[in-house]
């Protein structure tokens, strides 16, 4: 197996150019200014010093730059992660302290352990377990918890929870704390960088600037907020009126850390690690897959696993905290014409630099100014439109987002996202199970067979086609079988049963046993079994099995041959 399979950077790496360079070094720039106040924040979101988001978006993006195959996506924290870190941890140490840290960095390890081990035994397709809707209802609702959860800091009051219920009971009854000048630079935070993100645009275009410099100046908003509102709280001495702070920052590179090995622990954490590691990936893997697209580049599910692993184990080791493709950096590095994972490498060492040089400027910070770019950032997540566009196509569909939603909001983000999980695959199962049957008949003229509920059609009174559109296994197999006996039961004239097998891709044992007890049965009432246009690797399952020696009828290369040798 070629190295390069597991090292992509050694394929981009053979044409890199100096106008890639230039791109990338470009790219790069833009994505540092973003990333520093989104990282700060981030970390505030789980729970954990400001620091800690910096230390996660160094390393982790390294890492990335040689194993992963996508050339635009930016790793690092992102919001449903950085929640989803902070319920599972909260329910097992204290927040702000060590064993709060070390245990964040536990979570990284097992994390990236289970992405790697899923990696290398080529399990990517696990993302097709979960369905969009469900994904788009579990991030709506986490969302909306992210936002809320935030409010305590826009207010400067305490508030505790992980669910929706619980955030808004503890916000009310700690409202009456609220510190006037927090709740003034936290609302107006928020307020300039909605109009950043919905109103700068168009009023810079109206000045006639250009499309570029519009856009850089969209993206350095947050930036402006945090520089305003730090140089208000060390001017007017705000931090003596009640305004939290970021405080003192490390002025360092990422420290060499250790996870804990503790069992204990570890168990605790084994299910959260789990639903970390298939929600970032799912979400990681839908960006990448959408930039590589619009360049008509590859992505490799399984190497993506790789990589998204050991950025996580990267983490765990550099003082972070589990990490993953962002869907906002990403296509900030996409649109600032990020050619390579190179500009991701080059964003982490911006950032390593920011983390030696600039963190004394960032003492004065509110931390209402980080929850003001949170709040704005998580919620254009919130799609409540895939409700109404599930209800129109499937109510099956409807009824597994509504209820993420519901549980997510209800319960939290660890039961809403097992729930996903669950519904998913229930879903799936559910659908599957009940297979599309068709009868069809003959279009006069032609070789072609069509449902005779939608066609006009030619049908012979002594033979009967159902089509099986879906393949055979345990969970379908009897629903085949009860398919065929009411079909069958009431038609004294009939003499033939073919099974048009043109959609059936697998039959596993469970249905071979169904045939083998279909064709018994209709042998009884004197009527034959023939399939028709069974495909190949299928065939080869069935050839050396009993059923072929005992069927009652015939198996022919396609359903016209079928009707004509039975005529």
């Amino acid at each position: 197996m070629p190295i390069a399979r597991f090292l992509p950077i050694l394929t981009w790496g053979k044409t890199y150019t100096r106008a890639t360079l230039a791109n990338d070094l470009i790219a790069a720039v833009i994505v540092t200014i973003m990333l520093i106040p989104q990282s700060l924040a981030y970390a505030l979101l789980a729970g954990l010093p400001p620091e800690a988001g910096l230390y996660a978006s160094i390393a982790p993006i390294m890492l990335y730059a040689v194993f992963g195959t996508s050339r635009m996506l930016a790793v690092g924290p992102v919001a449903v992660v950085s929640l989803m870190t902070a319920a599972a941890l909260s329910n097992i140490v204290e927040q702000g302290t060590m064993g709060y840290a070390v245990a964040a960095l536990s979570l990284a390890a097992l994390s990236g352990a289970m992405l790697l081990a899923m990696g290398i035994f080529r399990m990517g397709f696990i993302a097709n377990f979960l369905s969009h809707p469900v994904i788009s209802g579990f991030i709506t609702a986490s969302g909306i918890i992210i936002a809320a959860s935030q409010i305590k800091h826009i207010l400067g009051i305490d508030a505790h929870g992980h669910n929706l219920l619980d955030l808004g009971l503890s916000l009310f009854e700690h409202l009456p704390e609220t510190n006037g000048t927090t709740a003034l630079i936290g609302i107006t935070a928020t307020a300039f960088l909605f109009w950043v993100r919905k109103g700068l645009r168009p009023a810079l275009q109206k000045l006639g600037l250009g499309a570029g410099l519009t856009g850089i100046a969209v993206k350095t908003g947050p930036v402006v907020v945090v520089i305003a509102t730090t140089v208000a709280v060390w001017l007017f001495g705000l931090d003596a009126r009640g305004v939290k702070i970021v405080g003192d920052v490390p002025q360092s590179l990422p420290p060499l850390t250790m996870p804990s090995f503790s069992p204990t622990l570890l168990g605790q954490l084994l299910l959260p690690a789990f639903l970390i590691s298939i929600i970032g990936f799912v979400e990681s893997i839908s960006v990448a897959q959408t930039l590589a697209a619009k360049k008509r580049q590859r992505i490799d599910p399984d190497q993506e696993l790789i990589g998204l692993g050991a950025a996580n184990i990267g983490a765990a080791f550099t003082g972070g905290f589990p990490v993953t493709g962002g869907f906002s950096r990403s296509v900030v590095n996409f649109d600032a014409g990020a050619e390579t994972p190179a500009a991701g490498a080059f964003t982490a060492i911006g950032l390593a630099i920011a983390a030696l040089a600039l963190t004394p400027l960032i003492f004065f910070l509110p931390k209402a100014t980080l929850a003001a770019t949170i709040i704005v950032a998580v919620l254009s997540l919130v799609d409540f439109s895939i409700l109404k566009r599930a209800w129109h196509y499937s109510f099956a569909d409807f009824a597994a987002v509504l209820a993420t939603i519901i549980l997510t909001l209800g319960l939290g983000v660890e039961i809403g996202v097992s729930a996903g999980v669950g519904l998913s695959i229930l879903l799936h199962l559910y659908k599957s199970s009940r297979p599309h049957i068709a009868e069809v008949g003959l279009i006069a003229g032609t070789q072609h067979f069509r449902n005779i509920k939608r066609h006009q059609v030619q049908t012979d009174p002594r033979v009967v086609t159902l089509r099986v559109d879906e393949s055979l296994y345990f969970a379908n197999a009897r629903f085949l079988e009860d398919c065929v006996q009411n079909r069958v039961a009431s038609d004294k004239a009939l003499r033939h049963v073919i099974l048009q097998c043109s959609a059936v891709n697998d039959i596993d044992f469970s249905a071979l046993e169904s045939l083998e007890t279909i064709n018994t049965r209709l042998d009884e009432m004197g009527v034959k079994l023939h399939l028709s246009e069974v495909k190949g690797p299928v065939m080869d399952r069935l050839r050396d099995q009993h059923f072929l020696k005992s069927l009652t009828g015939n198996i022919y290369l396609s359903q016209f041959d079928a009707l004509n040798c039975i005529k």
